[in-house]
């Protein structure tokens, strides 16, 4: 699949891109990440796969900030943020979401959203400019109706929209989705595709990882496939996912057709 789009989010040295080189992270005695290379490149959907216990998720906390590689740098933007801590990666143009869903229960599902507008913004946000975030992010997800409801009584479905509407109301450049489409159904999902693509269309860089094959078939440009804390293979789509040694790797999930 190719991007349509040519508009890109810049600094003043180019596109916004996220880059990992080299990176390590050690418990213990044990490599989780052992000297992994990675580029989310802008307007690109990028996927990372491989088997539960790859390393898959400990990576993103690498680049996301809120976990130190022991070796390596990540860089964004241009600018090594290897020490950079995770709040201020957010005002430098990078989000992510979660495995596991975060929000605030008690929390309206608009307050939950403008939490995401106010981090990127800083400590004296704009009010104006926050609302406006906020009420587009909803409504890309269709979350209107239930924007003054509290984010605790709502589904599974509906939480994992409101973490995604979070982490796109700050606007960010690169933005890291651990199994977005978990808990999704058919119409949510399409709705995920939908925004996903208009937002590389539009330049971001989107990082994602994703059990399910349809949709990585569906939705990147790029697969990075983890084993063992490595990279074990890299390149198109179709060429990666089609690969013996992946669907070996992978359970046998590459070849199979992971939604009805």
């Amino acid at each position: 699949m190719s991007r349509r789009g040519t508009a890109v989010h810049r600094t003043g040295t180019g596109p916004v891109r996220l880059t990992a080189r080299g990176v390590v992270r050690r418990y213990g005695g044990i490599e989780a990440v052992a000297g992994v290379d990675l580029t989310a490149p802008a307007g690109r959907v990028t996927a990372l796969i491989g088997p539960n216990g790859a390393g898959k998720s400990t990576l993103f906390d690498c680049l996301a900030g809120t976990v130190r590689p022991d070796a390596g740098r990540v860089v964004l933007g241009g600018r090594d943020v290897t020490r950079v801590p995770a709040h201020a990666r957010v005002r430098l143009g990078l989000a992510r979401t979660f495995q596991q869903i975060a929000v605030f229960p008690t929390l309206t599902v608009a307050d939950n959203v403008r939490i995401g507008a106010e981090q990127r913004r800083g400590r004296r946000p704009d009010t104006d400019a926050v609302d406006a975030a906020t009420a587009r992010a909803l409504a890309l997800f269709g979350l209107q109706g239930v924007a003054a409801q509290p984010a605790g009584d709502q589904p599974t479905g509906v939480l994992r929209l409101v973490e995604l509407a979070r982490a796109l109301a700050g606007g960010p450049h690169v933005l890291l989705l651990d199994e977005p489409a978990a808990g999704l159904d058919t119409a949510q999902t399409a709705r995920l595709v939908s925004v996903l693509r208009g937002l590389a269309d539009r330049g971001t860089a989107l990082l994602l990882v994703e059990h399910d094959p349809d949709l990585v078939r569906e939705l990147a440009d790029r697969v990075y496939v983890m084993a063992g804390g490595r990279v074990m293979a890299r390149g198109p789509v179709a060429e990666v996912l089609d690969d013996p040694r992946v669907a070996r790797a992978w359970g046998g999930a590459a070849a199979g057709t992971g939604r009805p």
